[in-house]
């Protein structure tokens, strides 16, 4: 793949800029010390470190797994350019190489728009590019279920925007392989309580029935977190999910629900009574999250899920993983979750869906994550950050100029060293990256 990056996509006359052969590059070598884990998937662990020294005649890739690999190629490519007379060059370097964060993440949203397949690979292909490891997949929402599940298809037949705008176990299946072979995880995401609207189309009393002046207004609000079965429906949903995709990870979700359905509801208002809630609602909330999470755990896997369910108090399991997104108190709030010994995700300084004119990368690239008062075990808690291209004005035709190269800023902040911060020097950097992405 490498070699064709570097050498397949022109073909220049070679002219005669003769340079001795002592100069020569004439092979790469690539060694991996330990187990290489070429058949396993990437986790949040893999170590992606890796030593790269290019001098004639023989240049030297070394790595402890394959995960180093990759990233040590993509920036050996980033080395060669051609000259006018069309003579590839690379620069003598000694890189000794490994990220700052183990969680660099974009987040595309395939509900708000359907993205095909070929779309989503893309996409793949330019996160290895910019070495990100992580595809956060939104990949269900009120606007459509394109996701085809075994156990329930009803969801993507009535949900989904046509039965050509589904994802099947086989587009699934090769999304996965193929971020595999680019060390990229997939994460899914699977949103509720709210933003569940699709998923009341192919699933008979999932949602909560809303109600207006003690009437049924016809409308649905969140998911019905009263009835036993919604959790059998959801336990086997999630246990499907979690043998289909293979990351440790499962996003919840669990942000922006809309309490006024539940509160229109004679039934919810009469459980919340015999729970002991009284009238606070988020203890409901909590009620069906921690549900949730407890499935989620005794499938072995662990749970990521949007700052509100941290914000309303819902007691998490050790070892969840908060998604920061909102921006107001971001600093007051990163030393709280920290400070309550939680996992940090932050992407509240990167909504790419936010379009400024101008140089926006610029915000992006000057984000110092760490800038927050905590003790150093309180930052070690942050596992990284997301690009967030959401998808209510995104589809196949915008993804990829909206994202790139906007989203490098981000990938670099999130590889690299805290005191990489020159502007200028990043400009330069990024206007060569962005015709190598475009070639």
């Amino acid at each position: 793949r490498y070699y064709d990056y570097i050498f397949g996509f022109y073909k220049w006359p070679l002219g005669s800029n003769k340079v001795p052969s002592a100069m020569e590059l004439q092979k790469l070598e690539v060694s991996v010390i330990k187990n290489p884990q070429c058949d396993s998937f990437p986790n949040i662990t893999s170590d992606e470190s890796y030593n790269l020294l290019v001098k004639g005649p023989v240049a030297t890739l070394t790595a402890n797994r394959v995960w180093g690999v990759l990233r040590g190629l993509e920036t050996f490519s980033q080395l060669i350019y051609q000259d006018s007379y069309g003579t590839f060059i690379a620069n003598e370097s000694n890189i000794v190489d490994s990220p700052r964060f183990p969680h660099r993440g974009v987040l595309i949203d395939t509900s708000r728009h359907f993205l095909p397949v070929k779309t989503i690979l893309k996409t793949l292909d330019a996160m290895a590019f910019n070495k990100f490891n992580v595809l956060h997949w939104h990949i269900v929402d009120d606007q459509s279920f394109p996701y085809q599940s075994i156990t329930f298809p009803e969801l993507s037949n009535k949900g989904s925007y046509s039965l050509s705008h589904v994802y099947t176990p086989n587009d699934v299946r090769t999304v996965i392989e193929y971020a595999r072979l680019r060390g990229i995880r997939i994460l899914p995401e699977f949103d509720s309580p709210g933003h569940t609207a699709s998923w009341g189309k192919g699933q008979k009393d999932i949602l909560t029935p809303c109600y207006y002046a003690r009437e049924p207004s016809g409308t649905f609000g969140p998911i019905n977190p009263i009835l036993n079965s919604t959790y059998s429906f959801l336990s086997k949903l999630f246990k499907e999910i979690s043998i289909v995709f293979p990351d440790e990870f499962i996003h919840l979700g669990g942000d922006e629900v809309n309490f006024g359905c539940w509160e229109s509801n004679l039934a919810v208002q009469h459980f919340m009574r015999n729970k002991g809630f009284g009238k606070k609602i988020e203890k409901l909330e909590s009620f069906y999250m921690q549900r949730v999470l407890d499935m989620i755990s005794a499938m072995n896997k662990r749970s990521i899920v949007w700052q509100e369910v941290y914000d309303d108090e819902v007691k998490l399991i050790q070892g969840t993983v908060v998604q920061v997104w909102k921006m107001g108190n971001l600093h007051m709030k990163l030393s709280k979750v920290t400070a309550d010994g939680f996992p940090v995700i932050i992407s509240a300084p990167w909504y790419l869906d936010v379009i400024n004119y101008g140089e926006d990368w610029k915000q992006y690239y000057s984000v110092e994550p760490l800038r927050f008062a905590g003790t150093p075990e309180q930052k070690q808690l942050v596992i990284g950050g997301e690009a967030c291209l959401w998808g209510e004005y995104v589809d196949a035709t915008n993804l990829t100029p909206r994202l790139w190269p906007r989203a490098s800023a981000v990938g670099e902040r999130l590889w690299s060293h805290q005191e990489v911060t020159d502007l200028e020097d990043a400009y330069r950097r990024l206007t060569r990256h962005r015709c190598r992405m475009v070639k």
